[in-house]
Order: structure tokens, then C-alpha cells, then sequence
């Protein structure tokens, strides 16, 4: 299910390079859609479900249907009340927001017009994908992983609608963009209700006294709410830094991110998305062995799969930004400087995933207050790096900065993980490792002979393009799987089946 929305996000993204290109109504947008991105990872996928879903598990096991009803009803009356609040703010200081977010946009009057108007229409889509947060928050918990996975395509035919439909429509075109958000956000929530109906969880307003387990969610939100605030200012800063630069940096990056958001959602989010409830009950069923064996399968499932993308981005980064973005308003020139981002980003894609995986591990347990101390010193370190390579390396300094971090990061939620005794490595990571390696060699000598020249995907047609891009993925992925089978690897070594 995420792997159909990520392909349909691939689409979505296509079709903005082709209708807007990368340019200012671009940089516009993306920063536009960014505030709303980042205070919904603040409160949605990041800090709320980090202090809910575990405590919602721990009452599912625990507690009667009744209580665990409660703490649903209290929790989704507190977050809406405080959702409006935030959005209500967000549209009325939205000339604030852009003149702190993208300083840079200041000096062009029109561009700083262009980027306010936007962030009115795009800020309520936090109050919408925070109730979707909810939502599959719960499913999750109660094992309907699909739904929340298949709801983001919403997002994206949102997108693709509005591009085809409301673009002629309006004088300027962007604004289609931007509806596209409000739209989506309304579709994802509407589309979440009949599942929590069938399963009799659809919250209640209720505005009595919080129970207990509200006051511990909300009290696990306060440091959660930290530490998911720390990556979420590095990447604001980030957006600061690129609206300095020159015109069409914000618009690169995005397109770039976008490329490594792919294998970032498809394996970081899935894993981690499973992973949090999956921990969370073994923890609470005292299973301390499962508990580590589990993070130990999370661990080898995104080197296996991680390491490849990551090396496929590098190695087929021309490729790839041509055969999807370079048409209509997206230039030669947009292809190179989306190029140098990607293979930037792609050096810190294994640390981006780990993070995914590794951070559970701790709020599975209730502990947020490690990842916080660790996020901090992340985010330090980040912006020590960024003033380092944003000079000789211009936006993809951000990008190499941002990848890093992340290494940092994950390298850091291991340690602690091993320090605390709470996974301990299952035997055999050394020859793992070795035939991981070995595989790698085989397929990244594939990928570099029949990629060829650079330049020649500049002047392939799309048809051409596509064709020989879909062969070299098929050449290179199978070079890989079948290196690793004659290595001694096999599907069942690494299926893991949890009862829900």
C-alpha cells in the first residue's frame, strides 16, 4: 500500500515539473506546503504518535474496551481543540511565518505576496492529517496496517485532480497547488472514518476531565514534542538557508528530497510504522528476548534494502531526474542542480531509515527523553555542517548536511540502545555484512556500465528514457537479489510474523 502511494507521489511530482518547472512560483509552493508539513510532523506523525500508540497498546492489552474507548475520546477532544487553535494562528500570522521561514523571499515582493497567499490555503491541511494521525494511530494498533498506508495516495490524486482540473482556472496556476493540500487533507480524513466506525472507535468529543491515560500521552508529548522540534528546525533552517540562495534552490532540493522520500517512506516508514506497536506490545507483555529479536530483524531488513537504494540513487541520479522530471517547464539546467542534491541526500539515506527504525525502540518503552538528548545534539551538528558546506557546496551542501546529521543520529539511538542493554545483536551480523558488500560490488558495476553517459539522457526522448531506465533497474535489482540468493539468502530468513 505505501508503494502504490509513493508511485502515485512520483507522479503527482512529475506532473508539477512539467506544469511549473523550478522557478519562483515553485520555491513559492514548496515552502508554502512545507510549514504545514513540518507542524504536522510535530503533531501528528512525529510527537503524538510517538507518546500515543504505545499507551494506546498498553491499554488495549491491559484495560476494558470501555477505558481504552475513553482515552481514544479525551485524546482526539484535546488534539482538535488545540489543532483549530494552531490553524486559526497559522492563517492570520501567515506574513510572520514566511518572513521568519524564508527571510530570503523578502527582498521580491511579489514572491513574498505569492508564498503568504498560498500558506493561508495550505495551513488547515495540519488540522486534517493530524485527526488522519489519529486515526491510524489506532488502526495500527489494532492491526489494519493497510488503511493508514493506502491513505496518502489520497494526498497525491488530490494533486494529479487539481493540476488536470482547477489549473486553467485560476490567473495564477499555482494556486491549484495549493487547494490540491486543502482538498487532500479534507479526502484522507473522510476516507479513515468508516474503518474506525467498523471497528466502534470513531472518537466522541468529549470535554470532561481527562482520564490518566490522556494525562500520560500528553505528558510524554511535552519531550516528544522536543525531540521531534529539534529535526523539524533543522529542516526549517535548511529552508532558510536555501531561500538565500538563488532562485529555484528551495525548488531543487524539493525535488530531490522527493526522489529520496521513495525508498525513505516505502522502508523507513513501513518498518517503523510496524515496528512501534509491535514493540510496544512486547514491552508491555514483558517479552525483553522478542523485544530485542524484533529490533534486530527492523536492523537487518533496512541494511538489506536501504544500502541498495542508496547506492542506486548515487549511481543513477541523471537518470533518474531526467526520465521523471525533464519535460515542459523543467530545464537542462534544473537537472543538474537537482542532480547534485540527490547525490548528496543519498549519502545519509541509510541514517535517515535507521533513525526510523532505531528511535521505536524507545518509545516503545515510554522513553522519550533519550532520542530527545540525542535529536539535540543532532541538530547541533547539522548546523555546524551546513555553514561548513553551504558555501563551497551551495543547496547540496543542505542536503549533505541533512544525510550526516542523520548518520549521527542513528549512530547515536544505537549506541544508547546497546548501552541500555535493550537490543542485544543476534549472531551472524559480520558475514552478514560481507555478502551485503560483496552483492553491492556486483550491482553498482551493473548500474555504472549501462547507465553511460549523463549527458545523452539529456537528449533521449521520454520513451527512450523510460525504457532504458526501467532495464537498468531490472538489471541492476536483479544483479543484486540474485548475488544475495547465490550468497545463501532466502525470503522466508527474513519473514516475521507478529500476532496482532
Amino acid at each position: 500500500m505505501t508503494f502504490i502511494s509513493r508511485i502515485l507521489g512520483f507522479l503527482r511530482d512529475i506532473m508539477i515539473a512539467r506544469f511549473f518547472g523550478a522557478g519562483m512560483v515553485t520555491d513559492a509552493f514548496f515552502v508554502a506546503f512545507r510549514i504545514p508539513n513540518l507542524l504536522r510532523r510535530l503533531f501528528a506523525e512525529g510527537a503524538f504518535s510517538q507518546a500515543f500508540v504505545p499507551i494506546l497498546a498498553e491499554y488495549k492489552i491491559t484495560r476494558t474496551p470501555e477505558e481504552t474507548r475513553d482515552l481514544i475520546d479525551h485524546i482526539t477532544s484535546l488534539l482538535g481543540i488545540t489543532l483549530f487553535i494552531v490553524t486559526l494562528i497559522g492563517i492570520l500570522a501567515a506574513p510572520l511565518i514566511i518572513y521568519i521561514s524564508a527571510p530570503g523571499f523578502s527582498a521580491d515582493i511579489e514572491k513574498f505576496d505569492l508564498t503568504v497567499a498560498l500558506l493561508q490555503i495550505t495551513f488547515p491541511y495540519i488540522f486534517f492529517i493530524s485527526l488522519v494521525a489519529l486515526a491510524g494511530g489506532i488502526l495500527n494498533t489494532y492491526g489494519k496496517f493497510n488503511v493508514p498506508a493506502i491513505t496518502p495516495a489520497l494526498l497525491n490524486l488530490s494533486f494529479i485532480g487539481c493540476i488536470l482540473w482547477l489549473t486553467p482556472l485560476f490567473d495564477s496556476p499555482v494556486f491549484a497547488l495549493a487547494w490540491a493540500v486543502f482538498i487532500g487533507g479534507a479526502l484522507q480524513l473522510a476516507f479513515q472514518i468508516p474503518f474506525l466506525l467498523r471497528l466502534k472507535l470513531l472518537p466522541r468529543i468529549h470535554f470532561k476531565n481527562p482520564d490518566t491515560g490522556a494525562w500520560r500521552v500528553i505528558k510524554l508529548m511535552g519531550p516528544a514534542i522536543f525531540g521531534v522540534s529539534v529535526s523539524q528546525i533543522s529542516l526549517l533552517i535548511n529552508t532558510i538557508f536555501a531561500s538565500l540562495l538563488i532562485t529555484g534552490s528551495v525548488s531543487w532540493l524539493y525535488y530531490a528530497d522527493r526522489l529520496m522520500e521513495f525508498p525513505a517512506g516505502l522502508l523507513g516508514v513501513a518498518l517503523g510504522t510496524i515496528l512501534l506497536p509491535s514493540l510496544a506490545r512486547h514491552y508491555n507483555s514483558n517479552s525483553r528476548e522478542e523485544y530485542s529479536r524484533l529490533l534486530d530483524w527492523g536492523l537487518r531488513m533496512t541494511i538489506l534494502l536501504t544500502l541498495p537504494a542508496a547506492l542506486a540513487l548515487a549511481l543513477l541520479a541523471t537518470p533518474l531526474i531526467t526520465t521523471l522530471f525533464h519535460h515542459g517547464a523543467f530545464t537542462a539546467h534544473d537537472v543538474w542542480m537537482t542532480r547534485e542534491a540527490l547525490i548528496a541526500y543519498s549519502a545519509g539515506l541509510l541514517g535517515i531509515i535507521l533513525v526510523k527504525v532505531l528511535a521505536p525502540g524507545f518509545y516503545a518503552r515510554q522513553n522519550i527523553k533519550t532520542p530527545v538528548k540525542i535529536a539535540v545534539i543532532t541538530l547541533i551538528a547539522t548546523q555546524l555542517m551546513n555553514l561548513a558546506f553551504i558555501i563551497p557546496l551551495k543547496h547540496a551542501g543542505l542536503a549533505l548536511a541533512i544525510g550526516l546529521g542523520a548518520c549521527l543520529n542513528a549512530g547515536l539511538l544505537y549506541y544508547k540502545l546497546r548501552n541500555h542493554n535493550i537490543y542485544q545483536p543476534q549472531p551472524g551480523w559480520f558475514v552478514f555484512f560481507l555478502k551485503i558488500l560483496a552483492a553491492l560490488t556486483i550491482m553498482g558495476s551493473v548500474l555504472w556500465f549501462s547507465a553511460g553517459d549523463d549527458v545523452s539522457w539529456l537528449t533521449d526522448s521520454t520513451l527512450a528514457r523510460a525504457a532504458r531506465l526501467s532495464w537498468i533497474v531490472v538489471a541492476g535489482a536483479s544483479s543484486y537479489f540474485i548475488a544475495l540468493w547465490l550468497l545463501g539468502f532466502r525470503i522466508k530468513d527474513f519473514t516475521k510474523q507478529q500476532s496482532i
